[in-house]
């Protein structure tokens, strides 16, 4: 697909380091599958990695957890 954000590279599977942050927490997960621009490297997720990624941080907040890295796991 054509990027959306610089309009002239076009996206190529591959994985990506995703950071997410709220409140006092900060997740950094690892590894995530994505289809990432050739051109600015602009990544995108799939609405079931989304998903994914979100429980993990939304768990990661619940728990008081200030920094937690890990690898994305499918």
């Amino acid at each position: 697909m054509q990027c959306v954000i610089c309009k002239h590279g076009q996206t190529h599977p591959g994985t990506v380091t995703v950071t997410l942050e709220r409140d006092n927490c900060i997740v950094i997960l690892k590894g995530v599958p994505a289809e990432v621009c050739e051109n600015c490297g602009e990544y995108y997720l799939s609405e079931s990695v989304t998903g994914k990624v979100l429980h993990r941080a939304e768990a990661a907040v619940s728990n008081g957890t200030e920094v937690e890295i890990v690898r994305y796991a499918a």
